[in-house]
C-alpha cells in the first residue's frame, strides 16, 4: 500500500485554536452571580456533590468527580443507567447532583430528575442549551456557551466536552480556594502520591519500614562496631555510653580515614573514632525534612532518637529515595 506524504499540522493547529478559544469565551458566558451562587451552593451543602452524565458527558464527569474529590470537596459519580436500577439510594437530601448533558435533553439523565426532585437534593445542570428540558427543570445553570464542535462533521463531541471539563477544573479550584485547601490537605486524600509521601510520611515510618538501629558501646573494638555496620548495612552505627545514651556516631568513613594514619585501626576502641558531636534526628520529623538535613550536610545516615536520647532507629538516604521522598 502506497503511502501519500502529507501535512496533518494546520488540522492539528485548526482544532487546538478552535477549543482553546471557546475555553476562553467561557469567561464571557458564566456571570458573576451565577458562579458565586454554584459555588456557594456546594460550600454550605452538608452532602456530597453528585456528578451524573452519560456518554461522552459521563466521561468528563468522571473527571470532574475525581477532582472535586481530590480537591476537598465529597463527590462521587452516579451513572444514569445504574442510578435508574437502585444507585439513586446513595443520593440524599442534602446532595447536590450535578447533571452534564451537552444538548439537555439525554433520556437517560432526564429520568432522574422525578426521582431527584422526590430526595429533595438540589441540581446544578451544565449544559450548552439554557431552554433544553434539564436546564429548566434544575435550580441553577452552568452553561458552555454555543460552542461549535471541532469535528468537521459537527457530530463528536470535541470542542463541548474540552469547554465542560475547563469549567469543572474552574468549579473545583475556586472551591478548594474558598476552603482554603492547603498543600497538607491535599496529601491526605494523596497518600501514596509523591506529595502525599513527602507531607505525610514521617522519619518513624521510615524506621519501622527499614527496622534498622545499628548501635554499639564506645569500648568496643572497630573491628568488631564494623561487622554489626556491615550485618545492618547502614555503613554507620550509633554508639552509646553505659547508661545507654547516644554520645557520637561511627561512620565507615571514620574508619576508612583512620587507616590512612595508622594500620592497627581494627584494634582500635570505638570512642577512639567515633564523632561526638552527630546531628540527631527524632522519630516524628517528617521524612522530607530529614533528606533536607542529609543533603544540606551531605551526609548519608542519621540516628534517630527518643526523647530520653537512646538511639531508636537508623535512616540512610537511599532509603528515603526508594520510599519516593
Amino acid at each position: 500500500m502506497e503511502i501519500i506524504s502529507k501535512s496533518y499540522l494546520s488540522s492539528f493547529h485548526e482544532v487546538l485554536e478552535q477549543e482553546a478559544s471557546a475555553i476562553i469565551s467561557l469567561k464571557e458566558v458564566l456571570d458573576e452571580e451565577t458562579i458565586n451562587r454554584a459555588i456557594e451552593m456546594i460550600l454550605t451543602c452538608n452532602g456530597r456533590v453528585v456528578v451524573t452524565g452519560v456518554g461522552k458527558s459521563g466521561i468528563i464527569g468522571r473527571k470532574i468527580n475525581a477532582t472535586l474529590a481530590s480537591t476537598g470537596t465529597p463527590s462521587l459519580f452516579l451513572h444514569p443507567a445504574e442510578g435508574l436500577h437502585g444507585d439513586l439510594g446513595m443520593v440524599t437530601k442534602e446532595d447536590i447532583v450535578i447533571a452534564i448533558s451537552n444538548s439537555g435533553e439525554s433520556d437517560e439523565v432526564l429520568r432522574l430528575i422525578p426521582s431527584i426532585n422526590k430526595i429533595g437534593a438540589k441540581m446544578i445542570a451544565i449544559v450548552q442549551n439554557t431552554k433544553s428540558t434539564l436546564a429548566v427543570k434544575s435550580d441553577l445553570v452552568l452553561s458552555i456557551g454555543d460552542v461549535t464542535e471541532a469535528c468537521p462533521l459537527g457530530l463528536a463531541p470535541t470542542t463541548s466536552t474540552t469547554v465542560t471539563l475547563a469549567l469543572g477544573d474552574a468549579l473545583a479550584v475556586a472551591l478548594l480556594k474558598a476552603r482554603d485547601f492547603k498543600p497538607e490537605d491535599f496529601a491526605v486524600y494523596h497518600p501514596s502520591g509523591s506529595l502525599g509521601r513527602k507531607l505525610l510520611l514521617t522519619v518513624q515510618d521510615v524506621v519501622v519500614s527499614t527496622n534498622k538501629n545499628p548501635v554499639v558501646h564506645g569500648n568496643v573494638s572497630i573491628k568488631e562496631a564494623l561487622f554489626l555496620m556491615t550485618a545492618q548495612g547502614m555503613g554507620a552505627t550509633s554508639v552509646v555510653d553505659e547508661h545507654d545514651l547516644l554520645v557520637g556516631i561511627l561512620t565507615d568513613g571514620d574508619i576508612r580515614r583512620a587507616f590512612a594514619l595508622s594500620d592497627n585501626v581494627l584494634l582500635s576502641h570505638v570512642d577512639d573514632l567515633c564523632n561526638r558531636n552527630p546531628i540527631v534526628i527524632t522519630s516524628d520529623m517528617l521524612a522530607v525534612d530529614a533528606l533536607k538535613i542529609m543533603e544540606e550536610r551531605k551526609i548519608n545516615v542519621l540516628p534517630v532518637a527518643d526523647s530520653n536520647n537512646r538511639p531508636i532507629g537508623m535512616i540512610h538516604i537511599h532509603d528515603l529515595m526508594k520510599l519516593g521522598i
